[in-house]
């Protein structure tokens, strides 16, 4: 009878699981289940774009940063970056300045891009198609301008880094975010609520000290995060291809031309090849989308050797203020090179892309930091997108490094505020400035063509201004 009783008593128990010490038990309807205590890294960066990958191996790279726990969250699988490259050209690329080269540098993946694919920029001309007014750019020294790589060719570098950083960083691919919580909101205890936590679709928590979001315009962390941000769009459409020259050349000078319909520009890929960035109205680009590649191939160079929207009066200024130019010993115009032929677009490498313009009015909250896309957006007419990204990067991991070395919190909002402010500065005036002559060339209205031209010759004359803008432009 007593152990009848027993078995029956036993029968009415909730089944028990033992957990470590690092685990507790969790009633779940009739049963008991064993969740594991959300692990807690010291940075955390979510995304794992050009940018996010950067910063993740930037700090993996860091001698201060031994010890230290860092995350890198990728929605998509681990990419093969040893297979070889085709030969066909990826048709979206990057114009890198100087200081993302540094960056790239700093942390060996530079020298696997140079090995990879790349071309040297040596010259930049930019011109109007409404007057003759032109401004180039290039350095007295024989440093390039910029170096212009193919987007994957410069992830793949990047993840070559990353893996060699080894045990320092951790990856997990595949990874979905499904939602955030931050100090200050809901938590999931007390214990946690100091940390930013992530989680995840497969349901993994993830606690950082810092949480960087690197995912882009459409940040979740940074909605998560409560940060406005002030954006519009231009109602334009960025058409990309890879075009073949007529003759193969010394092809290191990159050219860009303001339509009225907006910017057309060729990045040079090889001595062989160019990249097409080609914004224009939504109308347009759906027709170029549809031409025949021999009509497309027209239609580009047409659009960078027509002189039907030229405007008589500017030119006519032009002519008198270049003739004061020359007798007062400054450039004018004659430093005007040709663009090059086109006879051929690559099968399949036309697309086209959305343009807008946002921006984050703050970058930073307590535990948690903007890089890239996630704090700003520029139009693509200048190259400084990705620029502006590693350039985020490059500080943020300074700041941090000087953080760890004198022992505080990664987290804390006190220093995150420092590269706020200073990211801040430089960004919103290389977007103020992207998005005035956006707007400046946008038009044929005479008095305006006038203006933008005399202003466009007049600084074309003066270096050492031009050097200021270099200057400006490579960091």
């Amino acid at each position: 009878m007593l152990s009848s009783r027993l078995v029956q008593f036993r029968s009415m128990c909730l089944p028990v699981v033992l957990c470590s010490r690092h685990k507790r038990n969790i009633h779940v309807g009739k049963q008991l289940r064993c969740r594991s205590k959300p692990e807690l890294y010291d940075v955390v960066v979510c995304g794992g774009g050009m940018v996010g990958t950067a910063m993740a191996a930037a700090l993996g790279h860091e001698p201060m940063f031994e010890g230290k726990r860092v995350l890198l969250l990728e929605a998509g699988p681990k990419q093969n970056y040893n297979e070889p490259l085709p030969e066909k050209f990826f048709n979206r690329t990057c114009s890198l300045n100087a200081g993302a080269v540094s960056l790239l540098r700093s942390f060996g993946a530079w020298e696997n891009i140079l090995n990879a694919r790349c071309q040297e920029v040596k010259r930049m001309q930019i011109w109007d198609a409404c007057s003759d007014s032109i401004i180039t750019f290039n350095h007295d020294s024989l440093e390039n301008l910029a170096y212009v790589a193919e987007n994957n060719v410069i992830l793949a570098g990047i993840l070559k880094q990353l893996d060699a950083a080894g045990d320092r960083v951790h990856v997990k691919y595949g990874a979905t975010v499904k939602d955030y919580k931050l100090p200050g909101g809901q938590s999931f205890d007390t214990e946690q609520s100091k940390y930013a936590c992530v989680q995840l679709e497969s349901g993994e928590e993830i606690r950082a000290k810092l949480m960087i979001g690197a995912d882009g315009f459409k940040s979740m962390l940074r909605s998560a995060a409560n940060i406005p941000t002030i954006s519009w769009n231009y109602n334009h459409v960025g058409v990309v291809a890879s075009l073949r020259l007529a003759e193969p050349t010394e092809n290191n000078v990159a050219w860009q031309r303001f339509l009225k319909t907006g910017p057309i520009a060729l990045l040079p890929l090889s001595n062989e090849y160019c990249n097409l960035i080609w914004s224009t109205t939504p109308e347009e680009s759906k027709h170029l989308m549809m031409l025949p590649a021999e009509s497309f191939v027209d239609a580009v160079n047409h659009a960078f050797w027509s002189d039907e929207h030229k405007n008589s009066a500017a030119q006519y200024t032009n002519r008198l203020f270049d003739g004061l130019l020359t007798r007062l010993g400054l450039e004018g115009s004659s430093s005007q090179q040709l663009p090059p032929t086109i006879i051929e677009v690559d099968k399949g490498s036309r697309a086209m892309f959305p343009l807008s313009l946002s921006h984050a009015t703050q970058y930073v909250r307590s535990r948690v930091a903007l890089v890239g896309d996630a704090a700003h957006r520029v139009h693509p007419m200048a190259g400084q997108g990705v620029n502006l990204g590693f350039g985020d990067v490059a500080l943020l991991r300074d700041l941090l490094v000087s953080v760890v070395y004198e022992g505080k919190d990664v987290g804390s909002l006190g220093h995150l505020l420092k590269y706020e402010t200073q990211r801040q500065r430089h960004v919103v005036v290389s977007m103020a400035s992207v998005d005035g002559l956006y707007r400046l060339y946008g038009t044929d209205v005479t008095p305006v063509v006038l203006l933008r031209s005399l202003g466009l010759q007049a600084t074309n004359a003066l270096r050492p201004l031009k050097e200021k803008m270099i200057q400006f432009a490579a960091n």
